[in-house]
């Protein structure tokens, strides 16, 4: 079975990852705003969502709402609907619309690669390293992202909170699952993670990577990364083999 079905439980070769010539060998790359540039289609696929739940477009819920959304991008989206909505069916039925309503945006065509973002990754693995692309969308959804861009076969590893047991950011659940089912690496201090949110920062300080970058193509500014523990803060994806490289240099 290619590692690429995304199954779970599919087992991984930690002989063949493992590259103990590499400090930073296990790279946790963010989806969406990292990179893979949406252009704001969580907040339409969330309009749809609020919508179908009776919540108006342009009224004081909507709105309230939107900044939450805002607020946690990173966060896994099953969670914000139990947030938003305080009930379990609606939250499901939320998630649901949601998921839908982003799909079909993806099948438009309406998301690219973050500039040098496919190029980054290429590199990354190039250099020995074992690159996974992480997500809080439902599989369902990182699996469109994937398909519509072409990348089913860029990384041996891609996850999702459901692939974690469940618990999407800020948890560091898919990170230290990453860590174990690819054996890339012997010490969570030699992975790297890469995001767009505090979430993803939150997530990185806690699973005890040695470098969690933010990256300003997303959703949060310098500021907030910085102070949900950013170790570095870029432009954008592109800068990163680049400030791994130097760091390695200089050990």
């Amino acid at each position: 079975m290619s590692m690429n079905t995304h199954d779970a439980t599919t087992a991984y070769n930690p002989t063949t990852a493992h590259n103990p010539t590499t400090t930073c060998g296990l790279i946790v790359l963010d989806m969406a705003g990292t990179t893979v540039a949406d252009g704001g289609l969580v907040e339409r696929a969330f309009a749809s969502a609020a919508g179908r739940l009776g919540v108006e477009p342009g009224s004081a819920e909507h709105a309230t709402m939107l900044d939450y959304v805002r607020a946690t991008m990173g966060e896994s989206k099953i969670s914000v609907f139990r947030h938003l909505f305080g009930d379990e069916d609606k939250a499901q039925t939320a998630n649901t619309a949601f998921e839908e309503a982003y799909g079909t945006l993806v099948d438009g065509g309406l998301i690219t690669p973050v500039p040098g973002a496919r190029e980054t990754i290429e590199r990354l693995t190039a250099e020995g390293r074992t690159v996974v692309l992480s997500t809080g969308f439902a599989r369902v959804t990182q699996d469109a992202i994937l398909k519509a861009l072409g990348w089913q076969d860029l990384v041996p590893l891609t996850l999702c909170p459901a692939d974690a047991g469940g618990r999407g950011r800020p948890y560091p659940d898919m990170v230290l699952s990453a860590f174990l089912r690819t054996g890339a690496v012997d010490s969570v201090r030699d992975i790297v993670v890469a995001g767009d949110t505090s979430y993803d920062m939150l997530s990185g300080v806690r699973s005890g990577a040695g470098i969690v970058a933010g990256v300003l193509t997303g959703a949060h500014d310098k500021a907030a990364l910085a102070a949900a523990g950013a170790t570095h803060v870029l432009g954008s994806i592109a800068e990163l083999p680049d400030v791994i490289a130097e760091l390695e240099q200089g050990e």
